[in-house]
């Protein structure tokens, strides 16, 4: 028996979550007393796991999986988990992996726990802290099926290096045909940028940017501070910025170590889906902005006057201390 956990790629590459849910999984193992496998589907260096407590890793090659598919890749873990005796199956929180657990669950029949931000406070009864409310409370919830399939909140387990030689195996699942009933055609994608999916720091900006054309601040603080830009929602819908940078409760969700908030005052759905952020910085010239009461930090100043000479500083800082 061990405990599995997808470790997601992109072009060959393992995501950040994929060695924060390696590392989670690792800590589960140790409360279990076994050990960790680890599932990668056409990624590169499969040892590089063995990082964050992987022991084992079935490594799955198939051109076929180039693009995900839910029901391909779900098919790809339940035979994973059945031939590792797997009780515990542990995922990242990506959008990707939201769309894959609920299939795995029903394959495995498996109770399914999201938003998990720490390890189980018990073994027996299983149980797991989870955000609810969109994260402005916790819940404990406690998985009495057989299998428990955990999806682990973005930043909420960190990185946490355990090393371990990784023993890289090959691992050739049938895949049924009926799993590519859904295809995908092609993916669209920001390319030279951080995407909001994968940023430690975002940087956004709100209706206080007056225009589009004042976006050039913006863009040169993330550029500095090496964050993805991303807006409020009447910004995306005036068409200001494209809808891929929305974020909030009807956009994407943000769980970034550091999320700065420029000229946006914090409307209630904005706050839902940037709650999960470590630390919140907002910039807004209107010291009775909804965002305050929400923020570890703020600035009440002219946003055009304030963010450009942070700017500067940052860039001298940086000059000063590389």
């Amino acid at each position: 028996m061990s405990v599995l956990v997808y470790t997601e790629s992109e072009n060959g590459k393992f995501k950040k979550a994929a060695f924060e849910a390696a590392s989670y999984a690792k800590g589960i193992a140790d409360q279990l007393g076994t050990s960790v496998t680890a599932v990668s589907i056409n990624a590169e260096d499969d040892a590089s796991l063995g990082q964050y407590g992987v022991s084992k890793v079935l490594k799955v090659s198939n051109d076929k999986l180039a693009k995900f598919n839910a029901d391909a890749y779900a098919d790809v873990l339940t035979q994973a988990a059945k031939n590792e005796d797997a009780k515990a199956v542990v995922l990242s929180q990506t959008a990707n992996d939201k769309y894959l657990a609920p299939v795995l669950a029903v394959n495995l029949e498996a109770g399914y726990a999201s938003n998990i931000v720490a390890l189980p406070e018990s073994t027996e009864p299983f149980t797991v802290k989870r955000t609810a409310f969109t994260n402005k409370a916790f819940n404990f919830s406690s998985i009495s099926s057989e299998v428990k399939i955990l999806g682990i909140s973005k930043n909420a387990y960190g990185l946490k290096e355990n090393e371990t030689d990784a023993n890289v195996e090959d691992f050739s699942p049938s895949l049924d045909e009926s799993d590519f009933s859904v295809n995908v055609e092609s993916v669209d994608k920001a390319t030279n940028k951080v995407t909001i999916a994968d940023a430690e720091i975002v940087v956004s900006g709100g209706r206080g940017l007056k225009g589009p054309e004042n976006w050039g601040m913006i863009e040169d603080l993330a550029d500095t501070l090496g964050a993805a830009t991303a807006c409020s929602k009447p910004v995306s819908d005036m068409g200001w910025r494209p809808h891929s940078e929305h974020v909030g409760q009807t956009g994407k969700p943000v769980a970034a170590n550091l999320y700065i908030a420029i000229g946006i005052s914090g409307a209630i759905q904005h706050l839902a889906g940037i709650n999960a952020s470590k630390y919140k910085v907002v910039i807004n010239n209107d010291p009775e902005a909804p965002f305050f009461k929400a923020a570890d930090y703020g600035v009440v100043g002219d946003a055009f006057e304030v963010v450009p000479q942070l700017t500067e500083k940052l860039k001298e800082f940086k000059a000063n201390n590389s």
